[in-house]
């Protein structure tokens, strides 16, 4: 069963952590007002086409790949548990004079009651430590898909979540559901990646940011992700993985590569970073 507990003691650690990342963001409505797109390469590829589309994005954050989702011709729902990240994402759709609609709920409860059926469901970039319950998302995202909808999901490498800043193993693999807690909270870490997750213009903002609430993470393996979209009647299309991470310098010493991308630091191997996952459901579910 999902844990709404650790889910709202998480929203305050977020509301905290977004107001940070939001003062670094500057006028963000104008990038997108003049054709900016804050999207990966690695995503565009697994989502294909998008006109005409209705799409959710899952855990949205602060809406700005949502609005660009909606710029690529898609009819866009956001959704997120953060009080705060809504707000500015509602605030950025009206600014920037994207449509989008965007809503404030834990992605359990949105799933459980929603009737809106939709052709995507997008989640990404450190979404998934999040869910306390990955078969009942995975179920949930199936029931909201029409027969042939798609889901996507593009996140960064349980590998990744391994290490400690000095590039030691400190986590396990795959917590098995139980949540693990991080005292310190969700970090700034827009400020901690500077123009990578800013590419019109990174603002100085707030310095220093100590998160007063901690954050409770469930470590999923590949395994338990890919076996709970399966189990859910999805059929996997496509499961890659890459030695890079788009937008967030998610250790330090990582060493900067061309497109906003991060790498491994110089002398280390390459280890998967992120991964990327698609999955379909089919005409007859």
């Amino acid at each position: 069963m999902p844990d709404r507990i650790l889910h709202e003691a998480n929203r305050a650690s977020w509301n905290a952590a977004t107001r940070a990342h939001n003062s670094h963001k500057g006028d963000q409505a104008r990038f997108l007002r003049q054709g900016g797109c804050t999207l990966f390469p690695e995503e565009l590829a697994l989502l294909g086409p998008l006109e005409g589309l209705d799409l959710v994005h899952l855990q949205c954050n602060a809406g700005q790949d949502t609005l660009s989702l909606a710029r690529r011709g898609a009819r866009v729902t956001g959704v997120d548990i953060s009080d705060e990240a809504i707000a500015v994402a509602q605030a950025l759709a009206d600014d920037s004079a994207i449509p989008g609609t965007f809503v404030r709920s834990d992605v359990y409860d949105w799933l459980a009651t929603t009737v809106d059926r939709f052709d995507v469901a997008f989640s990404s970039y450190g979404a998934l430590c999040w869910l306390s319950d990955l078969r009942t998302w995975a179920r949930g995202v199936a029931q909201v898909l029409r027969p042939g909808g798609r889901l996507v999901v593009v996140d960064f490498h349980p590998l990744a979540a391994m290490l400690d800043e000095d590039w030691q193993f400190r986590h396990p693999y795959a917590s098995n559901g139980q949540a693990l807690e991080f005292p310190e909270g969700i970090s700034d870490y827009v400020a901690g990646s500077a123009g990578a997750l800013v590419p019109w213009g990174y603002e100085p903002g707030l310095q220093g940011f100590r998160n007063p609430h901690p954050a409770h993470e469930f470590f999923w393996s590949l395994g338990d992700i890919v076996t709970a979209v399966l189990r859910a009647g999805l059929r996997l299309e496509a499961l890659d993985e890459y030695p890079w991470s788009n937008g967030c310098q998610l250790l330090p010493g990582m060493r900067p590569l061309e497109g906003r991308r991060f790498g491994s630091p110089e002398g280390l191997p390459e280890i998967p970073l992120m991964y990327g996952l698609s999955a379909h459901k089919t005409a007859s579910a």
